[in-house]
């Protein structure tokens, strides 16, 4: 062929790639641009929160503590420096997380109530597995969904249930259901001012808003996900990731705005991360002089990664700009920590102030960093420790020594038994609650916790723990696995094969347990594989361990 053909034959295939590109984009685009359509972004409003009152009733230290539950989202339990890590091989120090744990107890087997976002958020909420009422899945459209499927995973492939999309629901539908008493109820009724900050992930519909499901007042954004800033401001560092399939869905489909108590949505006016802590701050200073609880629910380090410019300069010492924007980001988070913490003594409410922080599960795989999850296997989207193993810290000056170490496992669903009896409401007495009391649990007299079973299941993927050992079935690809963590905390000893009456006790009570729980509310549409041992970024083979996780 001559030089003279090849020329318009190649400009001729750059404008069609150029073109299947751009309709890949769109056509990818399309909830965002619904959404935008249906629901305007208005400029910057005015946050106004409900003053208490003026005069305190009793002294802060005579009256039923305030609660506040700090959660971050997708923290590698080896981001921060409380357990030695923090990012980077300790390039980034997280000083105020830090000192929040030194204040109380560090829980060194601390459990997320799921190894994805929305589930283990349901689980704090209610203090039950989220099974039990059927929010099993996190909600995402069906267009995401299929891109997931679509998606080029190395060796295995994504199975994708294209039969199942009728039986789905609308995004807007898969909620929290009305029928479960949240914590924020629970704490209402108990004489408790309940305010909501960021990511609430529980369902968009009006019936599972936040002021449908217990709060008096919030400032968040709805269903699941906001930028932290306009892509373009001048003080944001954007990374955007072409290897992921999360990461090219959501930078044309998510937006930077916020409502306030389910108005329209707008802009807020600085970076995500600081504007949900200086409300948080201006809300505790309007509700000095009352209980209140406070669910404070960032969306960092959670994908885009989208950093302060300054935070980012702050950190020279990283040269990869990928990881360096992350670091950033986690700076912010735990700057907001520091924020709130310093309003509390300002206010001279530390003291008598409950505080539980955590992260809603473990790093994710998809950004491409090795040692996040250090020492354990598994990232999110497996129940390997990865997944679940996060930071779980309980801060109560009053009642909790400062130094404490508690070994015994705690997860998310303990979150609302803790709360409940710091407050001295009663536990709903009409269905099974999953979560205890934390607070017995740390100390030299702590109780026993022998015998208790966590529980864990997406799909036909399903977990037991029990005193340390711990069973993981898979039936996508068929898989067992038997762990003493006792002995190997980091499982790399597969024991299914060697405790043969240990791993039928343990399969007896999982089938129990899972017998118990209830249908799905909508299904599961995809299930990628996700490598145990391997991220995103790094080669994969046929002999690499792997699941399928349903979402």
């Amino acid at each position: 062929m001559t030089k003279r053909l090849w020329i318009p034959l190649l400009v001729f295939v750059g404008v069609l790639g150029a073109a299947y590109g751009t309709f890949l984009h769109y056509r990818i685009a399309i909830p965002g641009i619904i959404n935008r359509l249906r629901d305007p972004i208005m400029e910057t409003q005015p946050v106004v929160w409900e003053q208490g009152p003026q005069i305190p009733a009793a002294a802060a230290s005579e009256r039923q503590p305030n609660i506040i539950v700090i959660l971050v989202d997708d923290l590698g339990i080896n981001d921060i420096s409380t357990f030695g890590g923090g990012v980077a091989g300790g390039l980034l120090q997280t000083p105020n997380i830090d000192a929040l744990a030194a204040r109380g107890a560090i829980f060194t087997n601390g459990y997320a109530g799921n190894a994805t976002c929305a589930p283990s958020r349901a689980a704090i909420m209610t203090g039950r597995f989220a099974t039990r009422f059927g929010f099993e899945f996190t909600p995402a459209p069906v267009a995401f969904h299929r891109l997931l499927g679509s998606f080029d995973y190395g060796p295995q492939e994504a199975v994708y249930h294209a039969d199942r999309e009728s039986q789905t629901i609308p995004l807007d539908e898969q909620g929290l259901p009305s029928s479960e008493i949240t914590m924020a109820e629970l704490l209402r009724d108990q004489g408790y001012h309940t305010m909501f900050f960021g990511k609430w992930h529980l369902g968009a519909a009006e019936a599972f808003r936040p002021q449908n499901q217990g709060f008096d007042e919030w400032l968040g954004f709805l269903p699941g996900a906001a930028l932290f800033m306009d892509v373009d401001d001048p003080e944001v560092v954007n990374s955007i990731h072409d290897f992921d399939p999360i990461d090219q869905f959501i930078w044309p489909n998510l937006d930077f705005a916020v409502r306030h108590n389910g108005g329209p949505r707008f802009h807020p006016d600085q970076y995500m991360t600081d504007y949900l802590a200086d409300n948080a701050v201006a809300a505790i200073e309007a509700n000095a002089n009352r209980p209140f609880f406070m669910y404070f629910a960032l969306n960092a380090p959670h994908t885009p990664l989208q950093a302060l410019r300054s935070d980012y300069d702050a950190l020279p010492q990283i040269e990869d700009h990928r990881l360096r924007v992350y670091a950033a980001m986690i700076r912010a988070a735990d700057r907001a920590v520091g924020e709130i913490t310093a309003a509390l003594e300002e206010q001279g409410l530390a003291d008598n102030t409950l505080i539980v922080f955590s992260s809603d599960n473990g790093g994710a795989s998809y950004i491409g960093f090795p040692e996040i999850n250090a020492p354990y296997r598994g990232w999110k989207a497996t129940f390997f420790e990865g997944g679940i193993r996060v930071p779980m810290f309980l801060s109560w000056p009053s009642r909790i020594p400062a130094g404490s170490i508690a070994d015994a496992p705690a997860t998310h669903v303990d979150i609302f038994a803790t709360a409940a009896t710091a407050a001295g409401a009663p536990l709903p007495q009409d269905r099974t609650m999953d979560g205890v009391d934390l607070l017995p649990l740390i100390g030299a007299d702590a109780a026993s916790t022998a015998g208790r079973d966590l529980f864990w299941r997406s799909d036909r993927y399903r977990v037991l723990l029990r005193d340390g050992w711990k069973l993981q079935i898979s039936e996508l690809p068929p898989r067992r696995w038997l762990f003493n963590l006792n002995e190997d905390p980091t499982e790399q000893v597969n024991l299914a094969e060697r405790e043969p009456e240990r791993l039928a006790v343990l399969t007896a009570a999982l089938n129990a347990l899972d017998a118990e729980q209830a249908e799905p509310i909508w299904p599961s549409l995809v299930a990628p594989p996700v490598y145990i041992d391997r991220n995103i970024l790094e080669v994969k083979t046929e002999d690499d361990e792997f699941i399928n996780w349903a979402n």
